[in-house]
Protein backbone atom coordinates (compact mmCIF):
# COMPACT_ATOMS: atom_id res chain seq x y z
CA UNK A 1 0.00 0.00 0.00
CA UNK A 2 3.13 2.49 0.82
CA UNK A 3 4.73 1.63 -2.31
CA UNK A 4 1.32 2.28 -4.28
CA UNK A 5 1.47 5.37 -2.41
CA UNK A 6 4.93 6.40 -3.06
CA UNK A 7 4.45 6.16 -7.15
CA UNK A 8 1.42 8.19 -7.45
CA UNK A 9 2.23 11.24 -9.82
CA UNK A 10 1.51 14.30 -9.32
CA UNK A 11 -1.19 14.13 -11.94
CA UNK A 12 -2.79 11.28 -9.99
CA UNK A 13 -2.09 13.16 -7.21
CA UNK A 14 -4.41 16.07 -8.00
CA UNK A 15 -7.40 13.41 -9.69
CA UNK A 16 -7.33 11.79 -6.07
CA UNK A 17 -7.23 15.06 -4.10
CA UNK A 18 -10.14 16.33 -6.14
CA UNK A 19 -11.91 12.58 -6.32
CA UNK A 20 -12.00 13.11 -2.16
CA UNK A 21 -13.40 17.29 -2.43
CA UNK A 22 -16.39 15.72 -4.49
CA UNK A 23 -16.78 13.25 -1.57
CA UNK A 24 -17.07 15.80 1.23
CA UNK A 25 -18.90 18.35 -0.58
CA UNK A 26 -21.36 16.18 -1.38
CA UNK A 27 -21.57 14.65 2.39
CA UNK A 28 -21.78 18.32 3.77
CA UNK A 29 -24.48 19.36 1.71
CA UNK A 30 -26.21 16.10 1.37
CA UNK A 31 -30.14 17.86 1.89
CA UNK A 32 -29.17 19.90 -1.12
CA UNK A 33 -27.55 16.67 -3.16
CA UNK A 34 -30.88 14.54 -2.28
CA UNK A 35 -33.28 17.53 -3.54
CA UNK A 36 -31.37 17.53 -6.58
CA UNK A 37 -31.68 13.66 -7.12
CA UNK A 38 -35.59 14.45 -6.46
CA UNK A 39 -35.84 16.83 -9.42
CA UNK A 40 -36.65 19.40 -6.85
CA UNK A 41 -35.70 22.51 -8.31
CA UNK A 42 -37.37 25.33 -6.16
CA UNK A 43 -35.71 23.66 -3.18
CA UNK A 44 -32.41 23.87 -5.07
CA UNK A 45 -33.18 27.33 -6.26
CA UNK A 46 -34.20 28.69 -3.14
CA UNK A 47 -30.78 27.16 -1.27
CA UNK A 48 -28.33 28.32 -3.86
CA UNK A 49 -29.82 31.60 -4.81
CA UNK A 50 -28.59 33.34 -1.83
CA UNK A 51 -25.04 33.20 -2.96
CA UNK A 52 -24.37 33.03 -6.81
CA UNK A 53 -20.50 32.24 -6.19
CA UNK A 54 -20.89 29.55 -4.36
CA UNK A 55 -24.42 28.58 -6.61
CA UNK A 56 -21.50 28.68 -9.51
CA UNK A 57 -19.41 26.52 -7.77
CA UNK A 58 -21.91 24.06 -6.49
CA UNK A 59 -23.48 23.66 -10.29
CA UNK A 60 -20.04 23.25 -11.39
CA UNK A 61 -19.41 20.09 -9.26
CA UNK A 62 -22.65 18.46 -9.95
CA UNK A 63 -22.04 18.79 -13.91
CA UNK A 64 -18.23 17.14 -13.19
CA UNK A 65 -20.45 14.23 -11.37
CA UNK A 66 -22.98 14.22 -14.31
CA UNK A 67 -20.19 13.60 -16.55
CA UNK A 68 -19.05 11.09 -14.51
CA UNK A 69 -21.47 8.77 -13.32
CA UNK A 70 -24.57 10.17 -14.97
CA UNK A 71 -26.50 10.24 -11.94
CA UNK A 72 -28.69 13.73 -12.37
CA UNK A 73 -30.82 14.31 -15.62
CA UNK A 74 -28.87 16.23 -18.20
CA UNK A 75 -31.85 18.48 -18.82
CA UNK A 76 -32.36 19.50 -14.44
CA UNK A 77 -28.95 20.41 -14.27
CA UNK A 78 -29.43 22.85 -17.42
CA UNK A 79 -32.74 24.19 -15.83
CA UNK A 80 -31.50 24.92 -12.84
CA UNK A 81 -28.32 27.21 -13.95
CA UNK A 82 -30.90 28.90 -15.89
CA UNK A 83 -33.45 29.24 -13.24
CA UNK A 84 -30.36 30.59 -11.25
CA UNK A 85 -27.95 32.94 -13.86
CA UNK A 86 -30.92 33.56 -16.57
CA UNK A 87 -31.40 31.65 -20.13
CA UNK A 88 -28.06 33.13 -21.69
CA UNK A 89 -25.88 32.74 -18.40
CA UNK A 90 -27.10 29.36 -17.31
CA UNK A 91 -27.04 27.48 -21.13
CA UNK A 92 -23.25 29.16 -21.07
CA UNK A 93 -22.12 28.04 -17.17
CA UNK A 94 -23.66 24.45 -18.29
CA UNK A 95 -21.84 24.32 -21.84
CA UNK A 96 -18.65 25.12 -20.18
CA UNK A 97 -18.74 23.39 -16.88
CA UNK A 98 -19.86 20.31 -19.06
CA UNK A 99 -16.51 20.70 -21.00
CA UNK A 100 -14.13 21.22 -18.33
CA UNK A 101 -15.47 18.41 -16.41
CA UNK A 102 -15.59 15.84 -19.80
CA UNK A 103 -11.18 16.68 -19.96
CA UNK A 104 -11.23 16.45 -15.98
CA UNK A 105 -13.41 12.54 -16.36
CA UNK A 106 -10.59 11.85 -19.43
CA UNK A 107 -7.30 12.29 -17.70
CA UNK A 108 -8.90 10.44 -14.90
CA UNK A 109 -9.88 7.51 -16.71
CA UNK A 110 -7.00 7.67 -18.81
CA UNK A 111 -4.00 8.68 -15.73
CA UNK A 112 -5.73 6.60 -12.53
CA UNK A 113 -7.97 4.57 -13.37
CA UNK A 114 -7.44 2.94 -16.86
CA UNK A 115 -6.16 -0.30 -14.87
CA UNK A 116 -8.97 -0.70 -12.71
CA UNK A 117 -12.11 -0.44 -15.29
CA UNK A 118 -10.64 -1.06 -19.06
CA UNK A 119 -11.60 -4.99 -18.76
CA UNK A 120 -15.32 -3.89 -17.72
CA UNK A 121 -15.70 -2.57 -21.29
CA UNK A 122 -15.91 -4.02 -24.57
CA UNK A 123 -12.57 -3.77 -26.67
CA UNK A 124 -14.36 -3.34 -29.95
CA UNK A 125 -16.08 0.03 -28.13
CA UNK A 126 -12.83 1.14 -27.43
CA UNK A 127 -11.53 0.52 -30.90
CA UNK A 128 -14.67 2.73 -32.63
CA UNK A 129 -12.98 5.17 -30.54
CA UNK A 130 -9.37 4.96 -31.61
CA UNK A 131 -10.65 4.59 -35.37
CA UNK A 132 -13.13 7.51 -35.47
CA UNK A 133 -12.03 9.76 -33.01
CA UNK A 134 -13.44 13.07 -33.41
CA UNK A 135 -16.49 12.12 -35.53
CA UNK A 136 -17.66 8.96 -32.41
CA UNK A 137 -17.26 12.02 -29.87
CA UNK A 138 -19.10 15.12 -31.73
CA UNK A 139 -21.44 12.59 -33.09
CA UNK A 140 -22.38 11.05 -29.34
CA UNK A 141 -22.47 14.81 -28.33
CA UNK A 142 -25.17 15.43 -30.56
CA UNK A 143 -26.87 12.52 -30.93
CA UNK A 144 -26.58 11.30 -26.77
CA UNK A 145 -27.94 7.78 -27.38
CA UNK A 146 -24.69 6.86 -25.41
CA UNK A 147 -24.68 8.93 -21.58
CA UNK A 148 -22.19 11.10 -21.66
CA UNK A 149 -20.19 9.89 -18.73
CA UNK A 150 -19.48 6.74 -20.89
CA UNK A 151 -17.98 8.95 -23.97
CA UNK A 152 -15.50 10.40 -21.42
CA UNK A 153 -14.88 6.94 -20.52
CA UNK A 154 -14.62 5.26 -23.42
CA UNK A 155 -12.03 8.63 -24.96
CA UNK A 156 -10.29 7.98 -21.96
CA UNK A 157 -9.48 4.38 -22.42
CA UNK A 158 -8.35 5.00 -25.80
CA UNK A 159 -5.94 6.76 -27.57
CA UNK A 160 -7.52 10.10 -28.74
CA UNK A 161 -6.19 13.34 -28.20
CA UNK A 162 -7.38 15.57 -25.71
CA UNK A 163 -7.29 18.56 -28.99
CA UNK A 164 -9.92 16.73 -31.05
CA UNK A 165 -11.89 15.16 -28.07
CA UNK A 166 -12.02 19.12 -26.84
CA UNK A 167 -12.93 20.50 -30.05
CA UNK A 168 -15.43 17.98 -30.42
CA UNK A 169 -16.75 18.08 -26.95
CA UNK A 170 -17.20 21.67 -27.19
CA UNK A 171 -19.14 21.84 -30.29
CA UNK A 172 -21.22 19.00 -29.98
CA UNK A 173 -22.52 19.96 -26.46
CA UNK A 174 -22.98 24.25 -27.33
CA UNK A 175 -25.69 23.18 -30.12
CA UNK A 176 -27.21 20.12 -28.24
CA UNK A 177 -27.48 22.27 -24.88
CA UNK A 178 -28.58 24.89 -25.89
CA UNK A 179 -31.85 22.85 -27.71
CA UNK A 180 -32.09 21.69 -24.48
CA UNK A 181 -32.33 24.58 -22.88
CA UNK A 182 -34.74 26.18 -25.00
CA UNK A 183 -37.27 23.24 -23.20
CA UNK A 184 -37.08 24.83 -19.82
CA UNK A 185 -36.84 28.65 -21.20
CA UNK A 186 -39.35 28.01 -23.44
CA UNK A 187 -39.43 29.14 -26.88
CA UNK A 188 -42.26 31.85 -26.76
CA UNK A 189 -40.67 33.31 -23.40
CA UNK A 190 -39.55 36.51 -22.24
CA UNK A 191 -36.09 35.39 -22.12
CA UNK A 192 -36.31 34.00 -25.81
CA UNK A 193 -36.34 36.87 -28.47
CA UNK A 194 -35.56 36.83 -32.02
CA UNK A 195 -32.17 36.06 -31.90
CA UNK A 196 -32.63 32.63 -30.31
CA UNK A 197 -35.08 31.76 -32.41
CA UNK A 198 -32.33 32.57 -35.08
CA UNK A 199 -29.70 30.52 -33.22
CA UNK A 200 -32.00 27.68 -33.31
CA UNK A 201 -31.87 28.16 -37.31
CA UNK A 202 -28.22 28.63 -37.56
CA UNK A 203 -28.00 25.44 -34.81
CA UNK A 204 -30.38 23.05 -37.21
CA UNK A 205 -28.24 23.91 -40.31
CA UNK A 206 -24.98 23.58 -38.35
CA UNK A 207 -25.92 20.07 -37.26
CA UNK A 208 -27.11 18.90 -40.66
CA UNK A 209 -23.63 20.09 -41.86
CA UNK A 210 -21.61 18.61 -39.51
CA UNK A 211 -23.81 15.55 -39.50
CA UNK A 212 -23.05 14.96 -43.07
CA UNK A 213 -19.26 15.80 -42.45
CA UNK A 214 -19.22 12.75 -39.88
CA UNK A 215 -21.10 10.38 -42.36
CA UNK A 216 -18.06 11.81 -45.40
CA UNK A 217 -15.41 11.20 -42.27
CA UNK A 218 -16.67 7.71 -41.46
CA UNK A 219 -17.09 6.40 -44.92
CA UNK A 220 -13.36 7.45 -45.88
CA UNK A 221 -12.00 5.75 -42.44
CA UNK A 222 -13.81 2.53 -43.89
CA UNK A 223 -12.61 2.87 -47.29
CA UNK A 224 -9.32 3.31 -45.87
CA UNK A 225 -9.09 -0.07 -43.16
CA UNK A 226 -10.58 -1.64 -46.42
CA UNK A 227 -7.53 -0.74 -48.60
CA UNK A 228 -5.58 -2.04 -45.90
Amino acid sequence: MKNTIQHLTKRQWIIWGGLLLIIVFVIFNKDIVVSLLHGDINEVQLFLERNIGYALFFMALVMLIQNSFTIFPLILVITINISLFGFINGFLWSWFTSVIASIIVLYGVRYVFQEIIIEKFNISLIEKVDANGFAYVLQGRLFPFIPTSLINILSGLSTIRIVPFTIATAIGNFLYFFVLALIPAGILSSDVDEYVIFGIIFATILIYYLVKYVKHKKKSTEKVESLD
